[in-house]
């Protein structure tokens, strides 16, 4: 792959949960950032721990030689929360520009699941065809404001969410003009569809809208105790549904490919929530960075 067209980060979610603050609690933002950096990764997403002042946090940032890349944002369209989302989206945009990020990924929250103890196989959200308007329109209007600043917004599709099967990603997709894109998640994918197939087809099917890519691992024998005892997406977070590429079941080697053939460029994150406790943070930022030199070529 193009050293000089992408880029490497890793997100704070391994040492510190945002959902499940009690996941690292212990793991401070300058510890958290530090290590990264030690790591070898040059970008971060944002964590709850981080700064809100963009100067004081990009200071902290920059003398480690580390940028942000993109951070989290919740809409609500299918709710039909569009000026609450759009006012919170403007701060949140305003944010990252600051800091440097030029891409912002967002969630359609609207029924979302993966906050509840709800099984999280059996009951995601379905959106009726209002739902699915509301929403597109929402992520239109939302590529719009983002574009004016030279920015471009894109969709995590998730679990727990309305936006998490192939079906639901194909819909979002059509729905939306081409400035909406997609944050590629390998881990989400494979969970959702169990098809390291299909999660390769979603990235061919989509180059040209991937703006942003999420390099997760999933282990299979998590995911079965998951299906078999109805677990929610938290519980099967804490027993270790997520780990770093290379640590579970995907074979990131056609990714890259596939990456490299369409000379990709943007920012490539490892995000694998994990107890820190049970998997510590630092440790398995260097086996990621280690699998991503040694598989990726960056």
């Amino acid at each position: 792959m193009n050293k000089e067209n992408i880029k490497l980060a890793i997100s704070p979610i391994g040492w510190t949960n945002d959902d499940i603050p009690e996941l690292g609690k212990e793991n401070t933002f300058q510890q958290t950032v530090s290590e990264m950096a030690l790591a070898g990764f040059t970008g971060s997403e944002v964590g709850s721990k981080y700064p809100r002042n963009p100067e004081i946090l990009k200071h902290m940032l920059d003398i480690r030689g580390i940028e942000i890349c993109n951070a989290w944002f919740s809409t609500f369209f299918a709710e039909g929360k569009k000026v609450q989302t759009i006012n919170a989206f403007l701060n949140h945009m305003n944010f990252l520009y600051a800091l440097g990020a030029r891409v912002i990924g967002c969630s359609e929250q609207s029924k979302s699941i993966q906050g509840t103890t709800l099984p999280v196989l059996e009951k995601k959200p379905i959106f009726t065809n209002e739902e699915w308007h509301l929403t597109a329109a929402g992520y239109n209007e939302l590529s719009d404001i983002a574009d004016a600043k030279g920015m471009r917004v894109m969709l995590h599709h998730h679990m727990g969410t309305g936006i998490q099967t192939v079906e639901e990603i194909d819909q979002f997709m059509t729905l939306t003009k081409d400035s909406v894109g997609l944050l590629y998640d390998t881990g989400h994918l494979y969970y959702s569809e169990k098809s390291q197939q299909v999660m390769l087809n979603v990235l061919k099917k989509y180059l040209r809208r991937i703006f942003h890519i999420h390099l997760k691992d999933v282990r299979d024998e998590v995911l079965v105790q998951v299906h078999n005892n109805h677990l929610s997406f938290f519980e099967g977070v804490k027993k270790g549904t997520f780990t770093v590429p290379g640590d579970g079941v995907i074979n990131f080697n056609p990714v890259f490919q596939i990456l490299k053939n369409y000379n990709y460029q943007g920012w490539m994150v490892v995000e694998a929530e994990q107890d820190p406790v049970l998997a510590n943070p630092f440790e398995y930022a260097v086996k990621a960075r280690k699998y991503i030199r040694e598989n990726a070529g960056l």
